[in-house]
C-alpha cells in the first residue's frame, strides 16, 4: 500500500451516484491490491442469476471470497448455481409476497424449515422503524418489531432448528431527525434497544446486530451494549451509513473500539443485487432503481467494497465516491442530492484487518454454520 493513497484518475467512466468520480473500479481494486486476508462478507443480499455473475466478478476483484446472503427464497437455487459453496444463506421472510401478512407470520415459520434445508443457520429479524408503517397497513404496527408475539413464535422455532440470530435495530440518526419525527409512533431511537436487550438474555446464543449495531454514530453506546451482552457481534454493513458516520470518529478512537471488541466485529457490505439492475425496465424493484445496465450494476456493487476498503485500509482523505442522499435530506440548503460526505481512511493495522475481514467471521459464523460450538472473545 502506498504511503499516501490516492484513487485512480476518473473521467473514463460515466459519472453516477455510485461513481461520482467516473473512475474505473477495476483499476481502483488494483490500486488497493489484495487485502491482508481474503474477505468474508457477512451481510449482503444477492439475487438474480446474471446479477450474481456480475457480483462474483466484483468480489473477486476486491478480494472477497465468501458471502453471507439474505437472498429471496425463490432466488436461492439460482444464486447457489453461480456462487456454489462460497455463499451461505441467511433466512428471511418473503418480502416480495402478494400476501405480506402470511409472509410475516405463519409463512415465515414455514420458511425457516426450507431455509434450514438450504443450509441457513442464521435468521434475520428486520426491525427497522419504518416497519411500523408496513405493520400498520397489515393491522398491527408492532408486527415486525421484537415486541411482537409473532416474533417470539418465530424465534422459538428458529432456536429449535439451531439458528443464531441477526437483527436490524433502529436506523441512522439522520432518519430519526427527518423521517421518524413522530416519537409517539416510531419511538425514540434508544427505545428500540429495550426489547433487544431483554431477548438477548433469553436467547443466549450469538446475535449479529447489523450495521454496527444500528448506532455507528455513538461508540460509547455500542461499548455499553457489547459489554452488557457478550453474545453480541456487530457488522460493518450499510456502506453509505458507515462511511458517513465512521469517518467522523478520530482514527485512534475507532481503532480502540475495534481492538476492544476484536473478534466480535465482522466485515459486511449490505450489497443488494438483482437482475432488475441490468435493464432500463421500470418494473418492481424492492430497493429502488439503483442501476439500469450491467455497467451501472458493476459500479453499484464495486463502489461498496471500494469505499469500505478505502476507509479501513488506507489513509485516503477526500469525498466518498458514493452519493449520500441523507446529507440533502437533513440539510437541503447545504447539500445537493448527489453530494457525498468526507471519507476518512483510518489505515487500520494488518492484525485488526485480518480479524475484521476474515478471522472473526471464520470463528463465529462459519463455525456456527458447521455445527461447532462458538465462544465469543
Amino acid at each position: 500500500m502506498p504511503d499516501s493513497f490516492t484513487l485512480p484518475e476518473g473521467g473514463t467512466h460515466p459519472v453516477s451516484s455510485d461513481n461520482r468520480f467516473g473512475m474505473d473500479y477495476r483499476k481502483a481494486a488494483q490500486a488497493l491490491g489484495r487485502p491482508p486476508a481474503d474477505i468474508i462478507d457477512g451481510h449482503s443480499h444477492i439475487n438474480g442469476t446474471r446479477a450474481a455473475e456480475i457480483y462474483a466478478e466484483v468480489r473477486e476483484a476486491f478480494g472477497v471470497s465468501h458471502t453471507f446472503s439474505q437472498t429471496q427464497l425463490a432466488q436461492a437455487e439460482n444464486v447457489r448455481g453461480v456462487l456454489g459453496d462460497s455463499v451461505s444463506f441467511v433466512a428471511i421472510p418473503d418480502y416480495m409476497s402478494d400476501d405480506p401478512l402470511t409472509a410475516h407470520t405463519t409463512g415465515f415459520i414455514r420458511a425457516l424449515d426450507r431455509w434450514h434445508e438450504l443450509g441457513a443457520r442464521m435468521v434475520k429479524w428486520w426491525c427497522g422503524p419504518r416497519g411500523r408503517d408496513a405493520g400498520k397497513r397489515l393491522g398491527n404496527p408492532k408486527l415486525m418489531t421484537l415486541e411482537s408475539d409473532w416474533r417470539r413464535r418465530q424465534m422459538d422455532r428458529a432456536a429449535e432448528l439451531g439458528y443464531m440470530f441477526m437483527a436490524h435495530i433502529a436506523d441512522p440518526d439522520t432518519w430519526f431527525e427527518a423521517k421518524y419525527t413522530d416519537e409517539s409512533f416510531y419511538g425514540s431511537k434508544a427505545s428500540h434497544y429495550d426489547a433487544l436487550e431483554e431477548l438477548a438474555d433469553i436467547y443466549t446464543f450469538p446475535w449479529l446486530i447489523a450495521h454496527m449495531g444500528g448506532w455507528p454514530e455513538d461508540l460509547s453506546f455500542l461499548d455499553g451494549l457489547m459489554t452488557r451482552h457478550p453474545n453480541f457481534i456487530l457488522d460493518t454493513s450499510a456502506t453509505r451509513w458507515m462511511v458517513r458516520e465512521l469517518s467522523r470518529h478520530p482514527s485512534c478512537e475507532l481503532l480502540a473500539f475495534f481492538r476492544k471488541f476484536e473478534g466480535r466485529i465482522i466485515f459486511g457490505s449490505d450489497i443488494v443485487t438483482m437482475d432488475a439492475h441490468l435493464t432500463g425496465d421500470a418494473g418492481p424493484r424492492d430497493m429502488g432503481k439503483q442501476a439500469s445496465s450491467e455497467a451501472e450494476a458493476f459500479d453499484l456493487y464495486a463502489s461498496r467494497y471500494c469505499a469500505l476498503r478505502l476507509m479501513f485500509e488506507t489513509d485516503y482523505r477526500g469525498e466518498s465516491p458514493i452519493s449520500d442522499p441523507d446529507l440533502h435530506m437533513i440539510k437541503p440548503d447545504q447539500y445537493g442530492s448527489g453530494d457525498a460526505p468526507p471519507l476518512t481512511g483510518h489505515a487500520f493495522p494488518e492484525d485488526i484487518l485480518r480479524t475484521l475481514y476474515r478471522g472473526a467471521t471464520t470463528d463465529t459464523l462459519l463455525r456456527w454454520y458447521a455445527g461447532e460450538t462458538v465462544s465469543l472473545p
